[in-house]
């Protein structure tokens, strides 16, 4: 049980984000605990200490019954009546507290129902069989959840395994988090009675843990003021002088954003563009973060300017004013709306630039998109209801769950130890931002900055990523490891071979858990056969015995020795071209070969050339690939499968661990060449086949 009262490292003017709430003070929670103290209201009216709590509620949920909360009120007061805070609150403010933090993010009555009972269970005689006949199944559930999370130990001994299991409760309902990011706000809120080195403890695990939760979860609200307390508790004296800075800001007679806002609102209004511009404060940790990276700052630095506007379109109808009555700075734009982050955010950001130099930032999104941003999961609503509308629906397959939670629930399951689990978690909640990569298919990939192709194959495709050979960033072939940067296109280039797996070195180029742990996986139970692709150069292959080819083009040149080039290995039906060379012989040339752009420039004159009668062609093939054992056999064998001689093979020395193969071929007719071209990009692990300008020999034909 922590204490209401005030940390005596922040001081009361300038709590932290109190200057966000300037136009609603904090809710007296002494005055509702005086009431609380008073039992319960009559059975026709609701308490008056959750007057606030129903006032809240109601501005999101008009239509909200209201029979539960009254119920679930007098059974938590009862239940507590006689427990104190160390504060010498009495200790129904603290659940009172949380859920009217809760009912202020938009919460729905279930989980309001249920954050006036968290406690219950816990701390009181009540049972959960009692909740469960009082309130139903749903609320029953999310009080157990509650109360597993209570019995979670954030000691260093007991993190990997209590907080996997705090991970399962929370997957099957995020309400179960909401509830406990909302409790432990108004724990740390009343931390100043505890002693400092037990406060220190608490900050950092909600600093480590809570904190990366709540913003994977989308909760922005409960994020920055987390950020804050945290903040003044390990960092007291840059949170001293960011608290000095905030106020000497506020005794402006006016923030130099306002002109800027009633610049916009005028070019807006004239635009016939129906938007509310609002200053919104920065946060504490915030304004920390520009003084560090600007040093000095600026009025304008310690807010933003936020749009609100109906529709989608209006979001992007402003930003076209707004970039073209005002300087845009084109390098601070970021459309989140088209690319929503893996939290549900969205919105459009952007940047102008004012007449005295400094540069103004600017969010512009709907007022759905606020409510999400401010509130996350929270404002999903109660998934389960019966005809429940959730607007964001579809964008996931269970709306209780954003992308991030889906893939931790999934990878969690895939690990194979608690302490396995435990250290990958830790270093995703420290990726502090997130890359967006597109496939090919119009889908997006949300990704930790630094996540490479290894990465970007396995939340794609999971497990079947082992299969992965490559990828193309931007259309242009890269290696596994290639690190992916926010708007790439990526495209992963996967195998036929089911048996095949990951090399040790993925493991150098994985930065997610979920590819960490399934690599990890498949080599551990696959030790012999972690061997690597072929990577030494290989000698050409002896060549079957030759037979001269018979056949050629009949050239505009009596008497005339015909020879195909080497150069570019012309067969049927190329479009050709010919040239008269010494000795009498006319060498024939497809018409794309770059030899023929020489000898044009040059000013050589052409030969009119066209193909006869067809039987054996030699022609010249390079098969890009990635390394792999039994690549080349595997090769060689398509193409005796079609019929077709080697004249002679060569591979080149890999170069990071991709491999080309010239071949050159006696084909027994042209027309085989297509259909020996697919055979060979249908072996496993190669990605393209194509004609060559590669120097072979050919034998010389006459007309």
């Amino acid at each position: 049980m922590s204490a209401e009262a005030t940390n005596p490292a922040m001081p009361g003017p300038t709590t932290p984000g109190a200057h966000r709430r300037r136009a609603r003070p904090r809710i007296d929670l002494r005055r509702l605990g005086r009431a609380a103290l008073l039992g319960p209201a009559a059975r026709d009216r609701l308490p008056d200490a959750i007057g606030h709590v129903v006032e809240a509620h109601r501005a999101h949920h008009p239509d909200a019954a209201l029979d539960p909360l009254h119920r679930a009120y007098v059974l938590a007061e009862s239940s507590h009546r006689g427990q104190m805070r160390k504060s010498g609150e009495p200790y129904i403010t603290h659940p009172l507290a949380v859920t009217l933090i809760l009912a202020e993010l938009g919460a729905e009555t279930t989980t309001l129902t249920a954050s006036l009972l968290h406690d219950t269970v816990e701390d009181t005689e009540v049972t959960l069989d009692q909740v469960r006949d009082e309130f139903g199944d749903e609320v029953c559930f999310l009080v157990d959840g509650v109360t597993k999370l209570e019995k979670v130990d954030y000691g260093a001994a007991a993190e990997p395994e209590t907080f996997r299991k705090m991970l399962v409760a929370t997957g099957n309902d995020v309400r179960v988090m909401s509830i406990k990011l909302a409790d432990r706000l108004h724990n740390m809120r009343t931390l100043g009675v505890m002693r400092p080195e037990k406060q220190e403890r608490i900050a950092k695990v909600t600093r480590d843990v809570l904190i990366p939760l709540a913003e994977r979860l989308g909760v922005q609200a409960l994020k920055t003021e987390l950020e804050d307390l945290v903040f003044a508790i390990l960092h007291p004296e840059e949170y001293a002088h960011t608290s000095r800075l905030i106020s000497d800001d506020a005794t402006r007679a006016q923030s130099p954003l306002a002109d800027t806002a009633e610049a916009m609102r005028a070019v807006l209004r004239d635009a016939g563009i129906a938007a509310e511009v609002v200053i919104r404060p920065r946060h504490f940790v915030s304004v920390h973060r520009v003084c560090r990276k600007r040093g000095e700052l600026r009025g304008v630095d310690f807010g933003r300017l936020l749009v609100l506007v109906q529709e989608d379109a209006d979001c992007y109808a402003v930003l076209g004013e707004l970039h073209t009555c005002f300087t845009p700075v084109v390098s601070e734009f970021k459309d989140f709306i088209a690319v929503p982050k893996f939290n549900l955010y969205q919105s459009l950001h952007t940047a102008v630039a004012r007449t005295d130099g400094s540069v103004a930032e600017v969010l512009i999104r709907t007022h759905q998109m606020h409510k999400v941003a401010e509130a996350g999961v929270v404002a999903l609503g109660n998934p389960y209801a019966p005809g429940a509308d959730d607007p964001l629906d579809g964008e996931r397959a269970d709306p209780t769950r954003p992308g991030w939670l889906s893939r931790l629930l999934d990878w969690q399951r895939a690990a194979p130890d608690s302490d396995t689990f435990w250290s990958t978690l830790r270093e995703d909640l420290a990726q502090d931002r997130e890359v967006t990569v597109y496939r090919p298919d119009g889908g997006t990939l949300g990704l930790p900055a630094g996540a490479s192709c290894v990465d970007a194959a396995y939340a794609q495709y999971g497990e079947d990523a082992h299969a992965c050979m490559g990828a193309r960033v931007n259309g242009r072939l890269a290696t596994l490891s290639t690190v992916l940067h926010d708007g790439d296109t990526v495209q992963l280039l996967m195998g036929q071979d089911a048996g095949s797996g990951p090399s040790k070195e993925w493991l150098d180029h994985a930065r997610t858990p979920a590819a960490r742990i399934a690599i990890g996986r498949w080599l551990a139970a696959h030790p012999e056969d972690t061997q690597t692709p072929e990577t030494a150069p290989r000698a050409p292959v002896p060549a079957p015995a030759v037979r001269p080819a018979a056949a050629g083009a009949v050239v505009d040149r009596q008497g005339a020795s015909v020879r195909l080039a080497g150069c570019c290995t012309p067969v049927p039906p190329d479009a050709v071209t010919a040239f008269a060379v010494r000795g009498g012989v006319v060498t024939v040339h497809r018409v794309e070969c770059s030899a023929v752009v020489r000898m044009k420039s040059a000013g050589r004159a052409e030969v009119g050339v066209r193909w006869g009668d067809t039987s054996e062609y030699r022609v010249t093939l390079v098969a890009e690939s990635f390394g792999r054992p039994r690549l080349l056999a595997d090769l060689t064998e398509a193409i005796a499968q079609e019929g077709v001689a080697i004249v002679s093979a060569t591979v080149e020395p890999p170069t990071q661990q991709q491999v080309r193969h010239t071949y050159t071929l006696q084909l027994p007719d042209a027309a085989r060449l297509p259909a020996l071209m697919r055979a060979m990009r249908n072996v496993a692990g190669v990605y393209d086949v194509n004609r060559a300008q590669y120097s072979a020999t050919a034998a010389p034909m006459r007309s």
